[in-house]
């Protein structure tokens, strides 16, 4: 057996790992309780992610060779960085050349320009304004239209409501073979009290916006394969493959 399939039956055999993904769930809930996702940077830029998270980005990223990334919520901007950090090494190894475009309600000031004065600016691009915005979405799709390859990682407001506007808004943006990935869907297995005063939680979240939108969109599928890898995610089933 080659190591592509011992791979694949080790992933497999781990989603039926009933101890092991208990113990996953539960370094889940320790760790949200200590911000265990705020300690980490990518190229000098924080970035508010679970690091296996951030390889499995790694591993989407170099399968679609995305020609556009499209990010809502950009916070500190680490994301940012690191999705054109990751597009300027596919530049080098492959001559194709991508850009990052985020989109968040709120660019601080000082945020904004740390991430306009970091090398790997020249291939970001960044609208202000809510992601759910006719303006905003209108932009968007126009800097999307001739892309041949498009990605999409939602990361803002994590309502229900919030999410599945952005489900409806740009999840069509995304190209066959690409992904829409769709963070914090872990909410729905937390306890509420782990929320604090966000209007989120268990029943409003973007869980429960991912299970409504794929009742009527059938040509996207969750790639279980990546929820059974990582086991501790913020994403569980939030990694959407577009198939059709």
């Amino acid at each position: 057996m080659n190591f592509e399939n011992e791979k694949a039956a080790r992933i497999a055999e781990m989603g039926t790992n009933q101890y092991l993904k208990s113990t996953a769930h539960e370094f889940i809930k320790a760790s949200v309780a200590a911000k265990y996702s705020y300690n980490f940077s990518w190229l000098g830029r924080p970035i508010i992610q679970y690091p296996q998270d951030i390889v499995a980005m790694q591993e989407i990223i170099w399968e679609v060779q995305p020609e556009l990334i499209i990010e809502t919520g950009i916070a500190h901007g680490g994301s940012l960085i690191f999705s054109a950090s990751m597009l300027e090494l596919i530049a080098c190894c492959t001559g194709n050349q991508g850009s990052v475009l985020g989109i968040d309600i709120d660019i601080r000031p000082h945020n904004r320009i740390a991430i306009e004065a970091h090398p790997l600016f020249k291939r970001i691009q960044m609208l202000q304004g809510s992601s759910i915005a006719p303006d905003i979405i209108a932009q968007v799709v126009e800097i999307a239209k001739d892309k041949q390859s498009v990605l999409i990682f939602l990361d803002s407001n994590h309502t229900h409501a919030h999410v599945l506007a952005e489900l409806q808004a740009y999840a069509p943006l995304t190209t066959l073979g690409s992904y829409c990935v769709v963070f914090d869907t872990f909410l729905e297995e937390l306890p509420a009290e782990l929320a604090g005063d966000r209007p989120w939680g268990p029943g409003n979240n973007p869980k429960t916006a991912v299970s409504e939108y794929l009742k009527h969109h059938p040509e996207f599928a969750i790639n279980k394969n990546i929820d059974h890898k990582l086991l501790t995610s913020v994403a569980p089933d939030g990694y959407l493959k577009r198939i059709s």
